[in-house]
């Protein structure tokens, strides 16, 4: 497969991005890590406002569910030595150049969160980096899961009346990774850490218990789940260590998840991470931001019977990557961070 590749905007440490249903029209928002806009774009890749000037540190935005246009971000996560002050807003939008920002929760370093459904009921769970730190690269203090079912009505959150939150696990050194994977038609919360990728499931009612699987205890950076093979069962792609240099695929044999592949190269700092399809078949596409800094497309080749690894876009540096259908056409979003380019990947066979 190919990409072709078309730039449609710059950003000083593009870095989070998401899908936005608005006014009955799809539309993608681009965020930046540091003190600066954030974006929206529809999906021919227009840039058609500015949500926001600053203050930026946005690891991750959310749609709410159901809402239109309404949705929650990450704010001041500037970097893991600088997020002490980092929290969740709710960003409503009134006009065109004109979104309101509200906090939902100071939450300090806090990085990924989503909001997860199962029978009707909204769950917010989110993940700090870590819980606090005394000095640059103070590990000292691991990262927690916390959750709580999100209200339908935000209307009432701000700094004075903020949204309580429970943890669900702690003790979770450099907790990094998120990624949401349907199973069994069940909407869940695959979080990574040097602990090992563990699997969240949200309670079957409002009053019951969220389950945690251990995937594998190896330390992650992140992980997703896909079908490479298509035999019924889906494997783990890791990335590994924290912000590290392997690329890894886990099947599960006899039960547990063993290693059957890793990437030939050191990909240094491996970040950007999509499980899903490309092309009508099963494929991961990594990111990594040091290095080389490539975009590589991951599949399995049945006839072969192995893993395969192609290049999409070279020295691009991607932070994250999100992934939509256009008029039949894969399209993959790059916030190229180290690069301040926000790309368009159009693939091709």
């Amino acid at each position: 497969m190919k990409a072709v590749k078309k730039v449609i905007g710059k950003l000083n440490k593009c870095y989070s991005i998401a899908p936005l249903t608005y006014e009955g029209k799809e539309y993608f928002l681009v965020a930046a890590e540091k003190q600066d806009p954030c974006y929206l774009f529809d999906t021919e890749g227009n840039k058609v406002d500015t949500v926001w000037e600053g203050p930026g540190g946005v690891m991750s935005m959310v749609q709410v569910p159901g809402s239109n246009g309404q949705f929650l971000a990450t704010h001041k996560f500037y970097s893991p030595n600088d997020s002490k002050e980092a929290k969740i807003v709710i960003v409503t939008p009134k006009a065109k150049g004109e979104w309101e920002v509200r906090t939902l929760v100071e939450l300090p370093h806090v990085h990924r969160f989503d909001i997860v459904k199962r029978n009707g009921v909204n769950y917010l769970i989110a993940c700090a980096l870590k819980s606090g730190h005394e000095f640059k690269e103070d590990w000292s203090m691991p990262g927690k899961v916390y959750a709580t079912v999100l209200p339908e009505d935000l209307s009432s959150f701000d700094d004075e009346n903020q949204l309580e939150l429970t943890v669900l696990k702690d003790n979770m050194l450099k907790n990094h990774g998120y990624y949401k994977v349907v199973e069994n038609g069940v909407q869940t919360s695959v979080i990574s850490a040097d602990c090992g990728v563990f699997q969240f499931i949200p309670p079957e009612s409002k009053d019951g218990e969220w389950e945690i699987k251990t995937i594998i205890t190896d330390a992650t950076s992140d992980a997703t789940l896909v079908d490479f093979d298509e035999d019924g069962e889906k494997e783990l792609l890791t990335l590994a260590p924290f912000h590290g240099e392997m690329i890894r695929i886990y099947k599960k044999i006899d039960g547990e998840f063993k290693q059957v592949y890793q990437y030939e190269k050191a990909a240094d700092f491996t970040h950007a991470i999509y499980g899903g399809t490309l092309l009508g078949k099963p494929a991961a596409v990594v990111g990594h931001r040091k290095g080389e800094r490539n975009l590589i497309a991951f599949t399995y080749d049945k006839e072969a019977g192995e893993y395969k690894s192609e290049i999409l876009d070279y020295d691009c540096g991607s932070a994250n990557v999100y992934h939509y259908m256009k008029d039949g056409k894969d399209i993959i979003i790059g916030a190229n961070r180290e690069i301040d380019e926000i790309a368009m990947y159009e693939i091709e066979e």
